[in-house]
């Protein structure tokens, strides 16, 4: 009989590149949820469920989630209900997030064009200034 592999707090960190403290961070979190063994419950022994879910989280960061909204999405992923409402779920917010990329998008595109304003106005200045100074 295949036992489900295990995996130690440093394993974990090592895979995805991660500090041992950002992994209990997670934990704190509510992300993950590893067994306790050895004197006092010191040692976490973490599942491939908590693996798949660490790996689920580094994903929903890098998409710009936060991580309660990790937590909803992860959570309801882990429920044994039907995929509709997990999906629904995940599409609002994935469709919130990029309204709020898009606003954060347009912003910087705004601000760039001022600079490249402020920037045409300062070398036209620079210009004149060095013309005056050879004349």
């Amino acid at each position: 009989m295949a036992t489900n592999p295990t995996y130690t707090i440093s394993d974990l960190a090592r895979e995805f590149d991660l500090t041992t403290r950002a992994i209990r961070f997670y934990e704190d979190m509510g992300l993950l949820q590893p067994q306790r063994e050895g004197p006092g419950g010191r040692n976490r022994v973490y599942s491939s469920r908590d693996r798949t879910r660490l790996k689920l989280t580094l994903r929903a960061k890098r998409l710009g989630l936060s991580l309660t909204e990790a937590k909803d999405i992860i959570d309801t992923y882990d429920s044994p209900r039907d995929t509709g409402p997990q999906l629904r779920k995940f599409l609002t917010v994935l469709g919130d997030h990029r309204r709020q990329l898009e606003e954060q998008m347009a912003d910087l595109v705004a601000n760039l064009d001022e600079v490249k304003t402020h920037e045409k106005e300062a070398r036209a200045l620079l210009g004149k200034i060095e013309k005056g100074a050879k004349g």
